[in-house]
């Protein structure tokens, strides 16, 4: 009987004592969760697409030389813009550091640009321009904000371009001649990444094509005219790539 009373009370000193030791014991460490991961895209890799839009040639033409011997001064024949649809694709990489995005291209597309204007100095003729395919290969400088790609670009650029002289009331063909134009071109984008490795944009490209000398000859073959031709180029253009590599990096 005395052991168990003695028990009991021991009993009931411990918990008397424990409280007080409990409030005596230090805090709980606070532990911070780790970060979360952000999912931000990366435009860094090879990609792939098509383009289609439209575009304008403005040309402007000038007499400069005939079977009889050259023309001094030039004689101004006029301009014309032409206008019309366009599609192809571009292949390029790019490569980004931090926020900027680096990039080569090249594009090459089909064009149906055509206008044409009454010839200055002889009104009974009409003088037709075509282009018909352009190439641009580009070098290119960006900035990103995640999906986002706002970029500019530039480097040179070729035209295909066809010239007519016709009869303005039969358009009977009087002479005409085929170049190749090679110039230089900037332009200005923005992209936008929609989908795993697929993007979507809109973009801008001003060809500056100069001057050249063009010869024409009529439909037997004979030397008709020499001709300075201007050109300048502008283009619209919605464009699709497919990205080669994943599409996020996770970055904290």
């Amino acid at each position: 009987m005395k052991k168990i009373l003695l028990g009991t009370a021991a009993l009931i000193a411990m918990g008397a004592v424990a409280p007080a030791l409990a409030a005596d014991m230090p805090a709980r460490a606070y532990t911070k969760a780790p970060p979360m991961m952000a999912a931000m895209y990366d435009w860094s890799g090879f990609y792939l697409g098509i383009n289609g839009g439209g575009g304008s040639a403005h040309t402007c033409s000038s007499l400069t030389a005939v079977p009889l011997g050259a023309v001094v001064p030039a004689l101004p024949q006029g301009c014309n813009n032409a206008t019309g649809g366009t599609v192809g694709g571009q292949i390029g990489y790019r490569w980004q550091a931090s926020n900027w995005v680096f990039g080569l291209e090249g594009q090459g597309n089909w064009a149906d640009f055509s206008g044409s204007n009454v010839n200055q100095q002889f009104l009974a003729l009409s003088d037709r321009t075509k282009v018909n395919a352009f190439g641009l290969i580009t070098g290119q400088v960006g900035y990103a904000w995640n999906n986002v790609l706002a970029y500019v670009k530039g480097g040179a650029a070729v035209t295909s371009n066809k010239y007519t002289t016709f009869t303005t009331a039969t358009g009977g063909i009087v002479d005409s001649a085929s170049e190749t134009r090679w110039g230089a071109a900037v332009g200005a984008g923005l992209e936008l990444g929609f989908a795993q490795n697929w993007t979507v944009g809109v973009e801008y490209d001003h060809l500056f094509m100069g001057n050249h000398n063009v010869s024409a000859n009529t439909p037997a073959g004979a030397f008709s005219a020499t001709s300075r031709i201007s050109q300048d180029v502008d283009i619209g253009l919605v464009r699709l790539n497919y990205r080669f590599g994943g599409p996020v990096i996770a970055k904290y």
